[in-house]
């Protein structure tokens, strides 16, 4: 079955630099948009970044655009989202999805098929 397992979260002070891993199984992953959501407590999942499946195309949320990137490693099966700056308002749950239906690169969470069981990150003052 599908998998994706994201790693790389944890406590950070605010201004420090933190990169997030998404591993994908169980699917043809060259062929799948890939995207990053987030979720803080209380508040709806928001949506971050995404990358089309031949990594050619980017997308970005409000919120981190101009201070993130996207990346993917088909031979690993491994999306990355790198944040900069980050700020005590990043903290929240961090999950990555893959839209195999699509080429690229949606920003609605109902877009994506399968998801991730997320990523803690706590931003400290």
């Amino acid at each position: 079955q599908v998998q994706l397992v994201e790693s790389g979260g944890g406590l950070v002070q605010a201004g420090d630099s933190l990169r997030l891993s998404c591993t994908a199984s169980g699917l043809t992953f060259s062929s799948a948009a890939m995207a990053w959501f987030r979720q803080a407590p209380g508040r709806d999942r928001e949506f971050l970044a995404a990358i089309s499946w031949s990594g050619q195309t980017t997308n970005f949320g409000d919120s981190v655009k101009g201070r993130s990137t996207i990346s993917r490693d088909d031979a690993t099966n491994t999306v990355y989202l790198q944040i900069n700056s980050l700020k005590p308002e990043d903290t929240a749950d961090y999950y990555c999805a893959a839209d195999l239906q699509r080429h690229c690169c949606g920003s609605d969470w109902y877009e994506y098929d399968y998801w991730g069981h997320g990523t803690q990150v706590t931003v400290s003052s």
